[in-house]
């Protein structure tokens, strides 16, 4: 059996709850799982919430989840400056952690996190759910069985427009605490699918900016933005492959836009991820005049997608893309193979992230790893 503790109920918290409730039911080979205990920032809602979600109990303090003997492992899904000391407590506790992405607004903290998770032999891995897709596993394949040929070049932006609004107001997203901005709330998706896809940023440069300079506060004064809504970097691989990562949350008609385009020297894949279930393959070995990009709809040979739903056409989804998520991470504490983004992992692109940063303030290429 495997006891549960989530931290944070908001759209990410119901995430994990469902996600949790939901994986022995989908896959069938994961042992039961328990919803012992939530925390919130208050007793009121987090007794309210724990009983809307089917959580045990709730508590108004994170730190009884940390600590409760009945918990085996953590779902952090607080806001971005909280994840690092949530972590490493609930590490140091013995618990196995689930937190959500970034891992933290400064590198140092994300280094104490991967020591943290050294330190305690626990699994602590990040949300980066996008990589289990089926879509883009099968891109991995086509990639790994060489479809295309060597690839050259690659593009991928992130693009959403929940921030595009100039009258919306100021939220702890604009605040330099939480982090960059775009950067590290979105740019660390798209660098997920780069680490699973290809491998390690070599060196990069980077531009950010600010789309609005100032958003009013709840008492109508104006107030300075901290963060950068939208960054563009050029990006060199360590396997020399080049390429391009543009990310914006003020992009007005992007729902949840992550658009990956691979070149290669026998064809292309194309990936958005607003059509999640479709992937786009050109190849040159397709007759002169027949050639053209094929769609390719996810279906029940593209694991683990038959595992929702025995028919093609029908399509998954972010919730569905959590459970697939969920049962790797149960595969990781289990110590079997695993599709997950570690703390190890998850520091590299956090190193990536700080670089790209650096390279804003110095107007110049830097190197993610010298």
């Amino acid at each position: 059996m495997i006891r549960v503790g989530l931290i944070g109920s908001g759209f990410m918290g119901k995430c994990h709850a469902l996600a949790w409730t939901s994986v022995r039911t989908v896959f069938g080979d994961t042992p039961k799982v328990t919803l012992s205990h939530l925390g919130e920032a208050s007793t009121e809602l987090a007794v309210r919430r724990a009983d809307e979600l089917g959580f045990a109990k709730g508590s108004g303090d994170w730190r009884a989840i940390v600590q409760d003997p009945h918990v085996d492992v953590v779902s952090i899904t607080s806001p971005n400056q909280f994840h690092a000391e949530m972590a490493i407590a609930a590490l140091q506790a013995g618990k196995h952690v689930w937190c959500e992405k970034p891992m933290a607004p400064t590198f140092s903290e994300a280094e104490r996190m991967a020591q943290a998770a050294h330190d305690s032999g626990k699994v602590a891995v990040l949300g980066y759910n996008y990589i289990q897709s089926p879509a883009v596993r099968h891109i991995g394949r086509l990639l790994k069985d060489n479809a295309i040929g060597a690839v050259n070049h690659m593009r991928i932006e992130m693009d959403e427009d929940f921030m595009a609004d100039a009258e919306a107001p100021f939220s702890w997203r604009n605040e330099k605490r939480a982090g960059y901005g775009a950067l590290d709330d979105f740019a660390v998706h798209p660098l997920s699918l780069i680490a699973v896809l290809f491998g390690r940023v070599r060196r990069v440069m980077c531009h950010m900016a600010k789309p609005y300079a100032t958003r009013a506060e709840a008492s109508g004064e104006r107030r300075e933005v901290e963060t950068h809504d939208a960054a563009s970097a050029l990006i060199e691989l360590e396997n020399g492959v080049s390429g391009t990562l543009m990310v914006n949350r003020a992009a007005w008609g992007r729902k949840g836009r992550i658009a990956l385009q691979i070149f290669g020297s026998k064809g292309a894949i194309l990936f958005d991820q607003e059509r999640l279930n479709e992937v786009q393959l050109y190849v040159t070995s397709d007759p002169a005049g027949e050639q053209g990009f094929r769609t390719i709809l996810a279906g029940p040979p593209h694991p683990p997608y038959s595992q929702f739903v025995p028919a093609p056409g029908h399509g998954l989804g972010f919730n569905d893309l959590k459970v697939v998520e969920c049962r790797e991470l149960i595969h990781a504490m289990n110590e079997e193979k695993a599709r997950v983004i570690g703390f190890d992992e998850g520091l590299e692109i956090e190193r990536t992230v700080h670089a790209m940063a650096a390279s804003h303030a110095q107007e110049k290429w830097v190197m993610v790893r010298r």
